[in-house]
């Protein structure tokens, strides 16, 4: 079966590397692990809770303003706005490079393509860009927050 699967995709898959890496996960609370050996890279995630991001962004929210006024502001910008989600897990940055103007502010106006934030994942800067022209309603991250895949980061209209 093996040289069966090396045939189809050009690469013979480690199975007790990859059982290795999932204990990991398990082990660290991490929700994806990649590993890099030449040509080889393997990569192993698990679905992380839904509920973890809203809760860490509540409890971020909380020494800033009282807690129960956090809930109903972020509610209608969801309902109504468009959320950017994070396409991976990484480290949220606002701005190009420290000290320098973020990209985006709440009430601008922003044209498809233009970039919003960044998130660094393994020391890459990946821009997270406007899938359409609209307005900035809601910032969801701070500069330098961690932020989990699928995570909402802007709300837009």
């Amino acid at each position: 079966m093996a040289d069966n699967d090396t045939r189809k995709s050009g690469m013979a898959v480690d199975a007790a590397l990859v059982r290795e890496l999932a204990e990991l996960l398990g082990e660290t609370g991490l929700t994806e692990i990649e590993v890099e050996d030449g040509d080889r890279r393997i990569r192993v995630s698990r679905a992380a809770p839904v509920a973890a991001p809203a809760v860490m962004q509540a409890v971020a929210a909380a020494p800033a303003a009282v807690a129960p006024a956090a809930p109903p502001v972020a509610a209608p910008a969801a309902e109504t706005g468009t959320p950017v989600k994070s396409p991976m897990v990484g480290t949220a940055f606002l701005s190009s490079e420290p000290g320098s103007a973020p990209f985006v502010h709440v009430g601008d106006q922003v044209k498809a393509g233009e970039t919003l934030l960044i998130v660094e994942a393994m020391k890459v800067m990946n821009p997270i860009i406007a899938p359409t022209a609209g307005t900035i309603q809601a910032i969801l991250v701070g500069n330098g927050d961690p932020v989990e895949y699928d995570q909402p980061l802007v709300i837009f209209a």
